[in-house]
C-alpha cells in the first residue's frame, strides 16, 4: 500500500514533469516545423492539438510506471534534452 509521500510524488510527477515534457515538446515541434518552413501560427496550433495528446499519455504513464525514480528521469530528462534540442534549432533558424 503507498504512502502519502509517495502518492504526492506520483502526483508532482504527473503535473509537474508532465508539464515539463509537454513544454519541450511542444517548443521543438514548433521549431521543427518553422525550420521546414511551416507557418508560424500553423505549427503552434499543431503542436498544442498534439500536446494535449502527449500530455494524457504521460499523466496516465506516470500513475501506470512501475518506479517513481523512471518517471521523474524520463520526464525530467526529456523535458530537458527537448528544450535543448529545440534552443539548437531555433539558433540556427536565426
Amino acid at each position: 500500500m503507498p504512502n502519502r509521500i509517495h502518492i504526492a510524488g506520483r502526483i508532482a510527477a504527473s503535473l509537474l514533469g508532465g508539464w515539463a515534457f509537454v513544454w519541450g515538446f511542444t517548443a521543438l515541434t514548433i521549431a521543427g516545423q518553422v525550420a521546414m518552413g511551416q507557418p508560424y501560427n500553423e505549427a503552434h496550433t499543431a503542436s498544442m492539438l498534439l500536446a494535449f495528446l502527449v500530455f494524457l499519455v504521460v499523466f496516465c504513464w506516470s500513475f501506470a510506471a512501475a518506479s517513481l525514480a523512471r518517471v521523474w528521469t524520463v520526464l525530467a530528462g526529456g523535458a530537458a534534452l527537448m528544450t535543448g534540442a529545440a534552443w539548437l534549432v531555433q539558433s540556427s533558424l536565426t
